[in-house]
């Protein structure tokens, strides 16, 4: 495996930051480039890498525009060229994924999931959207506020975490429309926010924010349907300030889960019990800055990359892959109101 992987940085572009930025980690030396402008585009908030790593995806932002845009990767430098972006009037979304030249993406704000065909010249079409309805009793949960909207692991369901109705939604692709698989409800007053699943395609785990639990969920890939098994906290029981738990990410060896904690500024590791999927908790480490929005593991899973938006920084860690364990390192690089980090793959 190679030493050296670029990274990108998404961000909000509110004060100081100019877009997605690229730097390089090299995982031999353990340290991190200087990020640099890899492509000036408003509020690139959340990023995603297509699956044959060639193309870029981003949340995209004009004014009271808001949708996504398309970039191809230039394999040897890391440099984006501009394809093509889609906008529509109002808020951008928070999240996005692809899959087979489809790109969904979970608007927090108008409450919808939208899906948008690649077409041959790998533009972007004008996208499909389906609005959901509801609300919670959280006064953050006034109406519907999707967050996460992806593919499972076997593709064939596109899985919606909406923080705003406390539900997890199943839909099926067919042709361009979504159709309606299952819904589970969790704890009231939860706001799912981000899931990953284990490698074994048969768990999951929904990371919830206005609670700061992490939900073990069986996954029947029959059916496209989530059962609980197990909820357990990802913030200490007596921490009474505010904390939005963030992002969750599972390691390819299914032996370690960590998730994001905003406020409590850590990030927390869980390990995975090998028969049950259910989790313990590790330790809670400091996340090295304020409001660790998201992290990410690097291709080697040797180290663990967390972005604090507030303080505008991306900290390096280095994982114990044995213990899941994170030790702080003194590689720290600035990136304005950073949001989220995503690897170009070997």
């Amino acid at each position: 495996m190679t030493a050296k992987f670029i990274g990108y940085a998404g961000t909000y572009t509110r004060k100081t930051s100019e877009g997605i930025y690229r730097f390089v980690l090299d995982t031999e030396k353990a340290t991190l480039s200087k990020a640099e402008v890899a492509a000036k585009v408003g509020s690139p908030t959340y990023l995603t890498i297509s699956e044959d790593k060639k193309y870029l995806y981003s949340v995209a932002q004009d004014g009271d525009l808001g949708g996504i845009h398309a970039y191809e990767i230039a394999r040897d430098s890391g440099e984006l060229k501009s394809i093509n972006g889609q906008l529509v009037e109002g808020a951008p979304p928070c999240h996005v994924d692809e899959k087979d030249g489809v790109v969904v993406t979970g608007n927090y704000h108008k409450g919808e999931i939208g899906l948008h065909k690649v077409d041959s010249n790998h533009e972007l079409e004008q996208g499909k959207f389906l609005k959901h309805e509801g609300s919670g009793p959280h006064d953050r949960q006034e109406k519907p506020h999707v967050h996460f909207t992806g593919y499972t692991p076997d593709g064939k369901y596109i899985v919606v975490a909406d923080l705003g109705t406390d539900k997890l939604v199943t839909y099926k692709q067919e042709k361009d429309e979504l159709v309606h698989v299952n819904t589970l409800t969790v704890k009231e007053g939860s706001g799912p926010r981000h899931i990953a699943f284990h490698p074994n395609g048969k768990t999951a785990y929904l990371l919830t924010e206005l609670r700061s639990e992490v939900i073990v969920l069986d996954y029947d890939a029959a059916t496209g349907s989530f059962t609980e098994k197990q909820y357990i906290k990802a913030i200490p029981e007596d921490f009474n300030e505010t904390n939005d738990a963030s992002a969750i990410h599972v390691t390819s060896d299914g032996k370690f889960v960590y998730t994001g904690n905003r406020g409590h500024n850590s990030i927390a590791v869980f390990a995975v019990n090998e028969e049950t999927g259910e989790l313990s908790l590790v330790e809670r480490t400091p996340s090295g800055g304020d409001w660790p929005r998201d992290f990410v593991l690097d291709p080697t899973e040797k180290f663990l990359l967390a972005s604090n938006q507030h303080t505008g920084n991306v900290v390096l860690f280095k994982r114990d892959e044995s213990t899941g364990k994170l030790t702080q390192t003194d590689e720290v690089i600035d990136v304005p109101e950073v949001v989220c980090v995503k690897f170009l793959p070997e």
